[in-house]
């Protein structure tokens, strides 16, 4: 299986580098190469417990599939803006992929470095890759684009020291990648943006996006360590988590954001949410489903028994999620993708915040959340965080968050790329979705060496592909312009992934599926 899944991610970086081919082409298949050969290393250090920390049992380290995310994200911008002649995402993207490639060769250097003996070929491989990024970045970047991929590699290294040893056994070391070296990311623009700040400047929907990605990793450090020195079960305890939130929150986190927006946000808030009359329309249906949501929480633990308490809901029954979610999506992205992007931002922060509730136990709804939310645990949540359902909002999310729309003039991009704020829809929504469905109860040839079937896989690729018609009929705002033949490389492509890799796949399919639609 880790074979036919770096060979799945190989052929899309090929897939992606045929397209353009550049100096960073020569980057990221050195970076590919080396990836490949270190991710054996953490594999038996993982097997072997000779990690530096705790990490997620039951799959391989995924280093190889999420050390080229942030990568090709960057170089899939840069080509996008590149086309539309703005110059600043341009080089944004530039450092966005020399970011990328410089926290996954760090990670790498990691591996090679706590294992013994030391494999001589490996640490050749992983020089020769980071004398070739390092001799690209010298020639591509300015001094300051230098001093801010740095900057993100500092940070990253400081979160994964805290992180990774507050919160065992949450991530594979791929995933921790992924999850710390965007969160490094966020803080590191945050921090530039609140330096540089000028009036009228900026979308706020960006800045609202940052602010509150910060905000809720700086309120889980805080009380994470607050709440080494005290219980935090007992009614004191709690009192202290809810008023200090409403502290951190009126008085860091909206000063903050007033400072970057220049208005008061919540004023902003309220008139960008009831702006017009669709928007009220789609918050009252988002309402509904939301309960509709909480029905089905209810309803599968009202079947709990005392007799059956190691009881779980079946796979089929976690699926009724990504149907709500689908239908959640889908409206917002056809009639107002702007209030979506807000909503989403919105909606992460109370998922993180009751995730804090019920992982510190705060009353008055700490255990009834613990109770309630074990009925869905899988072999993914293994460590003292429950992050599949956050994983699914952001795998959602992140398409639309990252859309470049700022080099999309006319607010969607031609070809393929039109499809890019759907890429989670079509990834997690649907094609995960069928593939777990219809695998489970009609698959009978598995794939070598996995659980997922070929029946699912193949059923998953025709249900994005008619989910793509009917976008197409939904949606006038998507124009394929005849690139069917990319779109359907695409999506098989991203379904064999699925098919094959131990990662979170509602993280990691619509990212690779994004970077291919821009392309």
């Amino acid at each position: 299986p880790v074979l036919a899944e770096s060979l799945v991610v190989f052929t899309i970086v090929l897939c992606v580098h045929a397209v353009v081919w550049d100096r960073y082409s020569w980057c990221a298949v050195a970076l590919t190469i080396q990836a490949f050969y270190v991710q054996f290393k953490w594999d038996r250090l993982l097997q072997l417990g000779g990690a530096v920390f705790q990490f997620r049992a039951a799959a391989n380290s995924g280093l190889l599939p999420a050390s080229l995310v942030i990568p090709l994200l960057g170089i899939a911008m840069k080509e996008r803006c590149r086309s539309a002649g703005i110059v600043y995402f341009e080089r944004f993207g530039i450092v966005v992929a020399s970011t990328g490639m410089l926290v996954a060769l760090f990670l790498s250097v990691i591996a090679v470095g706590v294992t013994k003996p030391v494999p001589t070929n490996t640490c050749i491989l992983t020089g020769i890759a980071g004398s070739v990024i390092i001799y690209t970045m010298k020639h591509s970047l300015t001094v300051s684009e230098v001093i801010e991929v740095l900057e993100v590699l500092l940070i990253f290294v400081y979160l994964s020291m805290i992180l990774l040893y507050l919160l065992p056994r949450c991530f594979t070391p791929g995933e921790a990648l992924l999850v710390l070296g965007g969160i490094s990311f966020v803080l590191n623009q945050l921090i530039k943006r609140s330096l540089n700040t000028v009036e009228g400047r900026g979308d706020p929907m960006d800045f609202f996006l940052l602010v509150a990605v910060v905000g809720v990793v700086l309120l889980g450090l805080f009380f994470t360590v607050l709440f080494i020195f005290m219980d935090s079960g007992t009614w004191i305890s709690s009192l202290f988590f809810h008023m200090m939130t409403a502290v951190l929150g009126l008085g860091v986190i909206m000063p903050w954001l007033y400072r970057l927006i220049q208005r008061n946000p919540l004023f902003w808030l309220l008139q960008f949410l009831f702006q017009t009359q669709t928007r009220v329309y789609l918050l009252v249906y988002w309402t509904f489903l939301a309960a509709s949501a909480c029905g089905v929480v209810f309803y599968q633990n009202t079947k709990r028994s005392s007799e059956s308490k190691k009881h779980q809901a079946s796979t089929i029954t976690r699926k009724y999620f990504h149907f709500i979610v689908v239908a959640t999506y889908v409206p917002g992205l056809i009639y107002d993708r702007q209030l979506l992007y807000v909503a989403a931002v919105l909606c992460l922060a109370v998922f993180v915040f009751l995730e804090y509730v019920r992982y510190f136990t705060i009353k008055p709804f700490g255990q009834a959340l613990r109770h309630l939310l074990s009925l869905f645990l899988d072999e993914r949540d293994s460590g003292p965080l429950i992050l599949t359902h956050i994983y699914l909002l952001l795998g959602m999310s992140l398409p639309v968050w990252l859309f470049p729309r700022s080099c999309a003039p006319k607010g969607t991009l031609s070809g393929a790329g039109a499809l890019v704020p759907y890429s989670g829809v079509l990834a997690v929504g649907v094609g995960d979705t069928i593939a777990s469905v219809f695998g489970s109860t009609m698959g009978e040839i598995k794939w070598p060496g996995t659980k997922k079937t070929v029946e699912g896989t193949m059923t998953a690729i025709f249900a994005q592909i008619i989910a793509v018609a009917l976008i197409l009929i939904f949606d006038s705002s998507v124009n394929l312009n005849s690139s069917y033949a990319w779109i359907l490389a695409s999506v098989g492509l991203v379904s064999l992934l699925e098919a094959y890799t131990t990662q979170i796949d509602n993280l990691l399919l619509p990212l690779y599926l994004q970077i291919m639609f821009m392309m």
